[in-house]
């Protein structure tokens, strides 16, 4: 090889390398410094008080026991909501119609459902069943973030049932075994930490979403579990304490944030975990 050309690779790859580097320093310093300030302006405010005081009014001291207790409730039913469908649905597409037209469908309208913003999914709810109903609600809320569980739990479902040998199916299928029984009794097992992994996932997606809750299900500053009446949520508490400008909200409006932050920190640890516990057995 020419040595004028090998010198001239090893600088393009030095000059590639030396970009990839720096791209990946910016990107980390950004992370970074959010993180830092996230943790001085939100780990000041922890305190009891936070998860056992309601939503102050302007001026005063209080908590966000109401805005959790409703984001876990909204959370709760959308998994309910949308967990159930998507499992089914990407069951069907790797096991029954894998290689099917349909699916091919199901997957693109899918793919779509799962990059479009969730404001856009928002006015939908909005429009099918707040508006119809005439006023604000839990209900609403949860199925607004139902829908968005949905994609994230049909993408992950078929992946890891088409990661399932098929020699585990084949060896069911030659002692007889049905279909059915097949995917319940082998495929789920196999696919057990990568569907849970999907789960938290999702909820680390819908657990920060504002834009749609503010078109379903508003916020409310009292302690609600009334599911047809406007709920109240963190991210809506959050989202209306740092637009205000009394300090006492802006500070819960961190909290919350830090809150937020450790809860999907904690769910996509689990969910590495549970990865790295599938790729070793």
């Amino acid at each position: 090889m020419d040595s004028s050309l090998y010198a001239s690779r090893r600088r393009r790859n030095a000059l590639a390398s030396a970009a990839s580097y720096a791209a990946t320093l910016v990107g980390l310093a950004w992370l970074a410094l959010i993180l830092g300030v996230l943790f001085w302006r939100g780990f000041g405010g922890l305190s009891l008080r936070v998860f056992t005081e309601m939503t102050p009014p302007p001026g005063a001291v209080g908590g966000l026991l109401n805005a959790i207790v409703g984001s876990l409730i909204m959370t709760t039913l959308a998994l309910l909501i949308g967990a159930p469908i998507g499992i089914l649905a990407g069951t069907y597409m790797a096991e029954y119609g894998r290689h099917g037209h349909l699916t091919s469908i199901v997957r693109f309208i899918n793919d779509i459902l799962l990059s479009a913003p969730s404001i856009v999914v928002g006015l939908f709810i909005y429009e099918v069943l707040v508006r119809p109903m005439g006023h604000f609600s839990g209900i609403a809320g949860a199925v607004v973030l139902g829908v968005l569980v949905l994609p994230v739990m049909v993408r992950t479902t078929e992946d890891m049932l088409t990661l399932v040998p098929d020699t585990l199916r084949e060896a069911a299928a030659s002692i007889g075994l049905p279909r059915s029984l097949m995917i319940r009794r082998i495929a789920y097992r196999a696919a057990r930490a990568g569907i849970i992994t999907g789960i938290l996932l999702a909820v680390a997606r819908v657990s920060g979403e504002t834009a749609p809750l503010l078109f379903t299900s508003l916020n409310n500053q009292f302690y609600s579990t009334n599911l047809n009446a406007p709920m109240a949520s963190l991210p809506s508490a959050i989202f209306q304490f740092a637009l205000s400008p009394y300090k006492e909200w802006q500070d819960l409006a961190w909290t919350g944030a830090l809150i937020i932050k450790l809860a999907v920190l904690a769910m996509s640890i689990v969910a590495r975990a549970l990865t790295g516990s599938r790729k070793a057995s």
